[in-house]
């Protein structure tokens, strides 16, 4: 097996998992969206939201508890050196147990000494996730956000947005169409830079970076994208694209576009994470759930595919309880995979964080 379980974590609804190292020590950080109140009927976007974030110090073969982070309605976390500069920023979809408000500051962080400060706040609105990424000497911080519910209503810009650092902070760039943004993945091709962006009710399209903005350059699905993934392997360039309510596949680079390669999976899709081990590369696909929010399935397999003979090949399947995210990280001279699960099968947000050696 390429999964031997190796440590669980107390989580509330877990919605990413990212390993860092910060003054040579690795971390894990850990937003969750919401936690159960008791007595109270079960629901996928119900609960208190005002849970904070987590994040765990690797000691002696294990996490630990370090820190929290006061995070209300986690989705995301992202860290980046910048100018010589450890920075987090936080992306958090709502606060409250309802009526929830879902027009919240995102907040910017700082590395200072052992710990984080406040560096700079972003007026959002159901904000999912941060992606920080540099083209050249410029440095820019993509934020994917909204929601179209009717009874929820916008007072902060409710697009997703791309900021730009203007020598002392990031600073408004470009507005993008998508209203309920999910996922940023940049990379470059032959000297042109891209864009991926994941929409749930608008198009998911790759931009393509014109030396002034992002232009529309290829559309991926109409609806429901949850998560593009970017990877080279055999000379190759590859894209892996998830989609909740449709097929997740595989794009290969032919020369002026992507072209579908693969059909990985039928709905359920929502990350990928691309694993490199002695034993080649690997990828997983973790799965969400499948049917409508009122009446989930969350017991779900999600996927590990191994890259043989120009094509992945499925060679396990593991189960996650409303699986959101997976990421790998080096410790002790060996491979772990960090796995966040985020609904339990009646629907409550306390399951594990499961981390997993990977024996590949």
């Amino acid at each position: 097996m390429l999964l031997t379980e190796h440590q669980r974590l107390p989580t509330n609804g877990a919605r990413a998992v990212l390993p860092f190292t910060a003054e040579g020590r690795q971390y894990l950080g850990i937003p969750q969206l919401s936690k159960d109140v008791p007595d109270t009927p079960a629901h996928m976007n119900g609960g208190d939201s005002d849970t904070g974030a987590l994040v765990y110090r690797w000691e002696n073969g294990q996490f630990v508890e370090d820190i929290g982070l006061p995070l209300s309605g986690g989705e995301d976390i992202d860290v980046f050196e910048f100018r010589n500069q450890q920075f987090m920023v936080t992306a958090g979809v709502r606060r409250g147990h309802g009526p929830y408000q879902y027009n919240i500051d995102q907040v910017l962080y700082k590395r200072v000494g052992s710990g984080w400060e406040s560096f700079q706040t972003f007026p959002g609105f159901a904000a999912k996730q941060w992606h920080f990424f540099e083209i050249g000497e410029r440095a820019f911080l993509a934020l994917a956000q909204g929601v179209t519910l009717g009874h929820i209503e916008a007072t902060n810009p409710r697009h997703s947005r791309i900021f730009e650092w203007d020598g002392s902070q990031f600073a408004e760039f470009q507005t993008f169409d998508g209203q309920w943004g999910y996922n940023w993945e940049s990379f470059e091709i032959d000297g042109q830079y891209f864009l991926g962006y994941a929409d749930h009710v608008a198009q998911s399209q790759l931009y393509a970076w014109s030396g002034a903005a992002f232009v529309p350059f290829q559309v991926f699905a109409e609806k429901a994208g949850r998560c593009f993934r970017y990877f080279q392997v055999d000379g190759e360039h590859l894209l892996a694209f998830a989609n909740i309510q449709g097929d997740s596949i595989l794009y290969r680079w032919t020369a002026d576009a992507f072209t579908a390669q693969q059909t990985l999976s039928g709905p359920g899709g929502r990350e990928f994470c691309v694993v490199t081990s002695g034993a080649g590369l690997f990828l997983v696909q973790i799965n969400f759930i499948e049917g409508e929010p009122s009446a989930p399935h969350t017991s779900l397999l999600s996927r590990i595919y191994k890259w043989e003979k120009d094509q992945f090949n499925l060679v396990e399947e593991f189960p996650t309880s409303g699986g959101t995210d997976a990421a790998v990280f080096n410790a002790d001279g060996q491979i772990f995979l960090a796995v966040s699960n985020s609904l339990t099968p009646d629907v409550r947000f306390r399951t594990d964080t499961i981390i997993y050696r990977f024996n590949g």
